[in-house]
């Protein structure tokens, strides 16, 4: 993240206000790893560390509210397995067939996803 990340926001967003927002996997829960982004981005929605300590703001069960999760992969999966892919570049292809109109509609549809979560109080909703 520090040789990554943190570049690559600074590129992208310069001095404007940004949040990073991550899903509950495993890795992202690590204390290391929350509080290096505590440190490192103006804002950051933490997520629970372990179920037995419910400090996070990103509800548990919501990967409903990540573009990725809620739209990009499923579209990326259509695409990777319709076809045998001979090598990585061949992958990598698929990603770059993901038009920008459909990152753009995936992203602006996050506002009615976080109002339907917040209606669910941070349960699942379709």
């Amino acid at each position: 993240m520090q040789k990554h990340l943190l570049p690559w926001t600074h590129t992208i967003f310069g001095d404007d206000e940004w949040t990073f927002q991550q899903d509950g996997a495993p890795g992202h829960k690590a204390y290391a790893v929350q509080d290096f982004l505590r440190r490192n981005c103006p804002d950051f929605i933490s997520v629970d560390p372990h179920w037995q300590n419910p400090i996070g703001e990103w509800p548990p069960n919501s990967s409903d509210l990540n573009p990725l999760d809620y739209c990009i992969w499923g579209i990326l999966k259509e695409k990777a397995c319709s076809k045998p892919h001979p090598n990585v570049e061949s992958l990598k292809k698929a990603w770059k067939e993901i038009s920008l109109k459909t990152l753009i509609k995936a992203v602006d549809d996050f506002p009615k996803r976080l109002k339907a979560c917040i209606d669910a109080n941070g349960g699942h909703f379709e």
